[in-house]
């Protein structure tokens, strides 16, 4: 379980296919920090650590996470957004978040205002119940507030510290990105769903 605070930025320095499977190398800053069989969540995705070196780690993303993530797409070189699992007894900064992408979206619009920055994501369409102005939505790992919901599209906004320490700066228009939504929002569905049967 995450909390979708990012504490490190990652570089990939090594993409290795193996069958359906591609395993990772990360080199950052918390690589040496981490244990084999230890979760850490990549981009908001949920991943088992299975190497460790002095400044890097490997994890191994499955078929099924390549294909409902942006992993599958991370060449050597890309940087992702890091976060080690919650412990507890710590403060939940940002929201519950599982490490378990839900869907992926598009950047739609990036633009600067008054020291912040207005992203704009598209997703697909039948998540659209999943997604509400004021509630939390997790982009890329990274814990957000949803400024305006649509039925196809939402916005948030993304403070200078959030901008600078996590990939955000670096993305650009039409970029895919990884979507979680709110676990509760999640339940309350499911149950109305198995209501209306």
């Amino acid at each position: 379980m995450f909390t979708g605070i990012i504490e490190s930025l990652g570089k990939v320095s090594r993409v290795n296919p193996e069958a359906d499977n591609i395993h990772f190398t990360i080199e950052s800053e918390i690589s040496g920090k981490l244990k084999i069989d230890q979760s850490i969540a990549h981009n908001g995705v949920c991943l088992t650590v299975v190497e460790i070196g002095p400044h890097f780690h490997v994890v191994t993303a499955v078929r099924e996470t390549l294909e409902k993530s942006n992993l599958g797409s991370l060449t050597p070189g890309s940087i992702v957004n890091l976060e080690r699992c919650m412990q507890m007894g710590d403060r939940l900064d940002g929201h519950i978040v599982q490490g378990h992408v839900d869907t992926t979206g598009r950047v739609v619009e990036v633009s600067e205002s008054g020291g912040s920055w207005k992203f704009v994501f598209s997703f697909p369409e039948h998540f659209k119940g999943m997604i509400v102005p004021k509630g939390s939505i997790c982009v890329n790992g990274v814990s957000l507030t949803v400024v305006d919901a649509g039925d196809a599209v939402f916005s948030v906004a993304i403070i200078p510290y959030t901008y600078e320490h996590t990939t955000f700066s670096s993305m650009k228009k039409d970029d895919m990105i990884n979507l979680e939504f709110d676990i509760i929002g999640k339940y309350v569905a499911r149950i109305l769903e198995a209501r209306a049967l």
